[in-house]
């Protein structure tokens, strides 16, 4: 049996497929990022200050950074504030937040090992920046697999001090 495809169903028949197979299977839906958020303003304005710092294990300056001292920076330069050092210590800050809840500046984390944790700083729609061991200073959005598969929960630290 020969079935007739005129090049118009094709090129939409192929189109379709590949929109498909390009789809996330994430059951959590972000927010688009409101672009005129001023907290994601003042976000992105510190992580155009530390995009490609390297990663460097205990660090806290710009000559390289590791997840909790960008984390540390970023608050102090944000609002003033004095976050603990630690991965450990920022993640019993604030209340927990659910996935589908996040908004700017709440913190997220990640099970990267049997005792390794990771955490970023979330920005809206899916995204976080956070000092990556591989890459430096960078976003990432929450929906890519390795991040999705390593999620451990997120936090949101009061307003008022």
């Amino acid at each position: 049996m020969f079935v007739y495809f005129n090049k118009g169903r094709a090129l939409l028949l192929l189109g379709l497929m590949l929109l498909a197979g390009c789809s996330s299977t994430s059951s959590t839906r972000y927010a688009p990022a409101a672009v005129d958020d001023p907290v994601r303003n003042r976000l992105l304005i510190s992580y155009s200050q530390w995009a490609g710092t390297p990663y460097r294990y205990g660090g806290d300056d710009r000559r390289g950074v590791d997840c909790s001292g960008f984390i540390q920076q970023v608050y102090r330069q944000l609002d003033g504030r004095q976050l603990p050092r630690t991965t450990e210590a920022q993640a019993r800050l604030g209340d927990r937040v659910a996935r589908d809840r996040l908004r700017p500046a709440d913190l997220v984390f990640f099970r990267t090992g049997w005792k390794q944790r990771h955490a970023g700083i979330y920005l809206g729609g899916g995204e976080f920046m956070h000092a990556s061991t591989s890459r430096g200073v960078m976003i990432s959005r929450l929906d890519n697999p390795y991040w999705e598969g390593s999620w451990w929960m997120a936090r949101r630290l009061p307003a008022d001090r």
